[in-house]
């Protein structure tokens, strides 16, 4: 990662930029003390609670990740056993007491 000048990142900011739109990142330093990170923007939503190892993989491009859960994918589905078939079920598992 480069590291660059404040003032030198105002002068040229256009050119920096281009590169980071490239993949390139740069800390960005005040008077030899690193103040800021620029780099592309990552595919994970602002405020998420992705792992950050996770998050740059995906930066990295050596994984996708997922869409948000939605309930709404999940259909509900109809019982296939009643209650009472299922306790005899558990309990034939189970053997006996």
């Amino acid at each position: 990662m480069r590291a660059v000048g404040l003032r030198e990142l105002k002068n040229r900011l256009s050119e920096y930029v281009r590169r980071v739109r490239a993949g390139d990142e740069l800390l960005v330093t005040d008077h030899g003390e690193v103040v800021a990170e620029l780099r592309p923007p990552s595919r994970v939503p602002p405020g998420s609670r992705i792992d950050a190892g996770l998050s740059a993989m995906a930066r990295e491009g050596i994984l996708s990740l997922g869409a948000g859960n939605d309930p709404a994918a999940y259909p509900s589905l109809p019982r296939l056993l009643s209650s009472t078939s299922l306790e005899r079920l558990l309990d034939e598992e189970r053997g006996p007491h």
